[in-house]
């Protein structure tokens, strides 16, 4: 059984390259439609939510960089 899984890793690798790229597309094709692919409305939420979240960060990010600035500008002086 190894030997058949060798010969066909070969079998591959001596392929046309134009043929592997026909092939690879083809499987890529296949794979998408096998996606569930969400509604508009999961879309739309989806979208708010991963906006909510980054405003959420941005906002606790922007929070740290204040207080380490103002921490840095009383231990070191204006």
């Amino acid at each position: 059984m190894t030997d058949k899984i060798a010969n066909a890793t070969l079998d591959g690798a001596r392929q046309n390259p134009f043929v592997r790229a026909r092939a690879f597309v083809r499987d890529v094709i296949s794979e998408l439609k096998k996606v569930v692919w969400p509604t508009q409305r999961q879309l739309i939420n989806y979208t708010i939510i991963v906006l909510v979240f980054v405003v959420i960060v941005a906002l606790i990010i922007a929070a740290l960089d204040f207080g380490f600035t103002q921490i840095t500008l009383r231990i070191f002086g204006n």
